[in-house]
């Protein structure tokens, strides 16, 4: 179980899907942006992974989305420690985000199954094939919620035999399936891909955290990653205990909206999002409000 960055697989550790800084009149904020990349960095984060659901890349423009990632590689100093995400409906269009990422010098890419409809085997496979040809590390990520594509442990399993991805963001909220694909591709790495089952997939053998909550408390979810991929529970539980409350928020369809609002209660700018999404308002906004408060006023940074 791998505790340290390894730049050699810069996907493992704590990747941040990094929420952007919008401007009141819904630009990119790229200072804001670099800033916030140095901060994670150096609050115990490993990495950032721009143009994520969390970023909000299905609202950028192309020149937006390609300016994120130079951004993010430059305030990292290191490309190794960015992973851009290079979904899109057409595998054409996602291997050029890809090779778009391999030419900032990212260390790794994040990629979704086809999601243009509902793709079968045959299908996903030619696409992580197509995108490979970029030459970059490929992060598979499986959302079925979202996408309605499963990567399944077998066809995941198929992908990695194929050399078409390296390691998979688990997302389906299902940790049994960490102890499938472990028997079926031992060498595939897992990382964690919701904040609300860190602890139990840790246990499981994940080696990495493609994680929404650092966003906001990025010291304390680093101990808390830290202490569950070493089977530390002691210290382990009680920080989990603490911190459910907010990190299922990144689980919600409220995910965007919700860190950010949590960052600028915990003295960290959020600020707007992109339409279609809206601003919190009533039972959500007040259920996040609560848990934030509650994590801050526990002392968690």
């Amino acid at each position: 179980m791998a505790t340290t960055w390894n730049p050699t697989r810069p996907w493992r550790g704590i990747m941040v899907a990094t929420a952007l800084p919008l401007r009141e009149d819904l630009s990119v904020d790229y200072d804001a942006y670099a800033d916030h990349v140095r901060w994670l960095i150096d609050n115990g984060c490993d990495g950032v992974v721009p143009n994520g659901s969390l970023g909000e890349y299905q609202t950028l423009t192309e020149d937006e989305r390609a300016q994120v990632v130079r951004t993010a590689v430059e305030a990292a100093g290191d490309g190794a420690r960015v992973m851009p995400g290079v979904a899109a409906y057409g595998s054409a269009e996602s291997r050029r985000w890809a090779e778009q990422a391999a030419e900032a010098g990212c260390g790794s890419v994040l990629l979704l199954p086809p999601n243009a409809y509902r793709a079968d085997e045959a299908s996903v496979r030619a696409h992580y094939a197509e995108v490979a040809r970029a030459g970059v590390p490929i992060v598979a990520y499986n959302n079925p919620i979202d996408t309605k594509v499963d990567l399944t442990p077998p066809l995941l399993a198929a992908l990695h035999q194929e050399g078409s991805i390296v390691a998979v963001k688990e997302f389906s909220g299902d940790v049994r399936r960490a102890y499938e694909l472990a028997e079926l591709a031992p060498e595939l790495d897992l990382l964690i891909g919701a904040d609300d089952v860190l602890l139990e997939l840790a246990l499981a053998g994940a080696v990495g955290w493609i994680a929404g909550y650092p966003n906001a408390f990025p010291d304390s979810c680093a101990e808390l990653y830290h202490a569950a991929v070493a089977g530390d529970l002691e210290a382990a539980l009680p920080l989990y205990r603490s911190l459910h409350s907010l990190l299922r928020w990144d689980s919600k369809t409220e995910f965007v909206q919700s860190i950010k609002l949590s960052m600028d209660i915990a003295g960290r700018p959020g600020g707007p999002v992109r339409p279609p999404r809206a601003p919190l308002s009533g039972e959500i906004e007040a259920g996040v409000r609560l848990a934030t408060e509650k994590a801050v006023a526990e002392g968690h940074r």
